[in-house]
Protein backbone atom coordinates (compact mmCIF):
# COMPACT_ATOMS: atom_id res chain seq x y z
CA UNK A 1 0.00 0.00 0.00
CA UNK A 2 1.22 3.43 -0.66
CA UNK A 3 -0.01 6.74 0.62
CA UNK A 4 0.79 10.11 -0.48
CA UNK A 5 2.25 12.54 1.52
CA UNK A 6 -1.25 14.34 1.55
CA UNK A 7 -2.91 11.47 2.87
CA UNK A 8 0.46 11.41 5.33
CA UNK A 9 -0.18 15.25 6.09
CA UNK A 10 -3.66 14.86 6.79
CA UNK A 11 -4.00 12.05 8.95
CA UNK A 12 -1.42 13.54 11.28
CA UNK A 13 -3.54 16.97 11.36
CA UNK A 14 -6.42 15.15 12.13
CA UNK A 15 -4.45 13.53 14.90
CA UNK A 16 -3.45 17.25 16.02
CA UNK A 17 -6.80 18.41 15.77
CA UNK A 18 -7.93 15.48 18.42
CA UNK A 19 -5.67 15.71 20.48
CA UNK A 20 -6.07 19.32 21.05
CA UNK A 21 -10.17 18.67 21.43
CA UNK A 22 -9.29 16.21 24.80
CA UNK A 23 -7.31 19.06 26.15
CA UNK A 24 -10.69 21.11 26.39
CA UNK A 25 -13.76 19.75 26.97
CA UNK A 26 -16.02 22.96 27.05
CA UNK A 27 -16.81 23.29 22.80
CA UNK A 28 -14.27 22.90 19.91
CA UNK A 29 -10.81 23.91 20.57
CA UNK A 30 -9.67 25.76 17.00
CA UNK A 31 -5.91 24.99 15.83
CA UNK A 32 -4.64 27.23 13.24
CA UNK A 33 -3.15 25.86 9.94
CA UNK A 34 0.46 27.13 11.16
CA UNK A 35 -0.23 25.63 14.78
CA UNK A 36 -1.13 22.46 13.30
CA UNK A 37 1.90 22.73 10.74
CA UNK A 38 4.43 23.55 13.05
CA UNK A 39 3.10 20.66 15.55
CA UNK A 40 3.25 18.56 13.00
CA UNK A 41 6.46 19.88 11.10
CA UNK A 42 4.15 20.12 7.79
CA UNK A 43 4.49 22.56 5.05
CA UNK A 44 1.91 25.12 5.80
CA UNK A 45 0.73 25.96 2.68
CA UNK A 46 0.31 21.84 1.87
CA UNK A 47 -1.36 21.96 4.88
CA UNK A 48 -4.19 24.67 3.69
CA UNK A 49 -5.46 23.15 0.53
CA UNK A 50 -5.83 19.54 2.86
CA UNK A 51 -7.59 20.96 5.22
CA UNK A 52 -9.87 22.74 2.40
CA UNK A 53 -9.97 19.08 1.28
CA UNK A 54 -10.95 17.81 4.47
CA UNK A 55 -13.44 20.67 5.56
CA UNK A 56 -15.15 19.56 2.36
CA UNK A 57 -15.42 16.29 3.06
CA UNK A 58 -16.92 17.19 6.56
CA UNK A 59 -14.55 15.71 8.63
CA UNK A 60 -12.85 19.20 9.80
CA UNK A 61 -15.08 22.34 10.32
CA UNK A 62 -13.28 25.91 10.09
CA UNK A 63 -13.62 29.04 11.36
CA UNK A 64 -12.25 32.65 10.32
CA UNK A 65 -11.03 35.42 12.64
CA UNK A 66 -8.59 35.70 15.79
CA UNK A 67 -10.62 32.80 17.80
CA UNK A 68 -10.85 31.07 14.04
CA UNK A 69 -9.18 28.03 13.09
CA UNK A 70 -9.63 24.34 12.48
CA UNK A 71 -11.37 21.48 14.56
CA UNK A 72 -12.96 18.16 13.98
CA UNK A 73 -16.58 17.76 12.68
CA UNK A 74 -17.24 14.96 15.13
CA UNK A 75 -15.77 13.36 17.82
CA UNK A 76 -12.20 11.67 17.09
CA UNK A 77 -13.56 8.10 17.99
CA UNK A 78 -16.23 8.23 15.27
CA UNK A 79 -13.44 9.23 12.27
CA UNK A 80 -11.48 6.57 10.72
CA UNK A 81 -8.47 6.40 8.90
CA UNK A 82 -9.99 5.10 6.13
CA UNK A 83 -12.53 7.97 5.62
CA UNK A 84 -9.54 10.66 5.71
CA UNK A 85 -7.75 8.27 2.98
CA UNK A 86 -10.79 8.29 1.12
CA UNK A 87 -11.42 12.11 1.30
CA UNK A 88 -7.92 13.18 0.31
CA UNK A 89 -6.83 10.32 -2.33
CA UNK A 90 -10.23 8.77 -2.99
CA UNK A 91 -11.11 4.71 -2.91
CA UNK A 92 -8.54 2.26 -1.16
CA UNK A 93 -6.97 -0.02 -3.37
CA UNK A 94 -7.29 0.80 -7.21
CA UNK A 95 -5.24 -0.93 -10.18
CA UNK A 96 -4.20 1.62 -12.80
CA UNK A 97 -6.90 4.09 -11.69
CA UNK A 98 -9.71 1.59 -11.69
CA UNK A 99 -11.66 0.09 -9.07
CA UNK A 100 -10.59 -3.81 -8.43
CA UNK A 101 -14.66 -4.62 -9.30
CA UNK A 102 -14.48 -3.13 -12.93
CA UNK A 103 -11.33 -4.81 -13.91
CA UNK A 104 -11.41 -7.55 -16.53
CA UNK A 105 -8.67 -10.10 -16.21
CA UNK A 106 -8.69 -13.42 -18.47
CA UNK A 107 -7.09 -16.94 -18.45
CA UNK A 108 -4.29 -17.81 -16.35
CA UNK A 109 -4.55 -14.17 -14.46
CA UNK A 110 -8.10 -14.59 -13.84
CA UNK A 111 -7.52 -14.80 -10.09
CA UNK A 112 -6.22 -11.45 -9.58
CA UNK A 113 -9.08 -9.61 -9.37
CA UNK A 114 -10.07 -11.31 -6.49
CA UNK A 115 -6.92 -11.04 -5.06
CA UNK A 116 -7.27 -7.51 -5.39
CA UNK A 117 -10.79 -7.15 -3.92
CA UNK A 118 -9.32 -9.59 -1.00
CA UNK A 119 -6.50 -6.24 -0.45
CA UNK A 120 -9.06 -3.68 -0.47
CA UNK A 121 -11.08 -5.60 2.73
CA UNK A 122 -8.04 -6.30 4.14
CA UNK A 123 -6.99 -2.52 4.17
CA UNK A 124 -10.41 -1.37 4.75
CA UNK A 125 -10.63 -3.70 7.87
CA UNK A 126 -7.75 -2.17 9.88
CA UNK A 127 -8.24 1.55 8.38
CA UNK A 128 -11.79 1.47 9.47
CA UNK A 129 -10.95 -0.06 12.69
CA UNK A 130 -8.75 2.53 13.74
CA UNK A 131 -9.96 5.69 14.42
CA UNK A 132 -8.36 9.49 14.97
CA UNK A 133 -8.52 9.10 18.90
CA UNK A 134 -6.80 5.49 18.34
CA UNK A 135 -4.01 7.37 16.78
CA UNK A 136 -4.42 10.48 18.77
CA UNK A 137 -4.06 8.61 22.32
CA UNK A 138 -1.85 5.74 21.17
CA UNK A 139 -4.46 3.60 22.05
CA UNK A 140 -4.46 1.17 18.84
CA UNK A 141 -7.15 -1.73 18.65
CA UNK A 142 -5.64 -5.09 19.82
CA UNK A 143 -6.38 -6.54 16.16
CA UNK A 144 -3.15 -3.64 15.21
CA UNK A 145 -1.41 -4.51 17.54
CA UNK A 146 -1.63 -8.03 17.27
CA UNK A 147 -0.32 -7.33 13.75
CA UNK A 148 2.61 -5.38 14.37
CA UNK A 149 3.70 -7.80 17.04
CA UNK A 150 4.90 -10.30 14.92
CA UNK A 151 8.67 -9.31 13.97
CA UNK A 152 7.77 -10.01 10.52
CA UNK A 153 5.32 -7.31 9.69
CA UNK A 154 8.28 -4.93 10.16
CA UNK A 155 9.90 -6.58 7.08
Amino acid sequence: MRLSARVDYALRAMAELAAAADQKSDGPTPMTAEQVARAQDIPPKFLESILLQLRRAGLVHAQRGPEGGYWLARPAREIGLGQVIRAIDGPLANVRGQRPEDLGYTGAAAALQEVWIALRASEREILDLVSIQDVATGKLPDRVRDLTADPAAWA
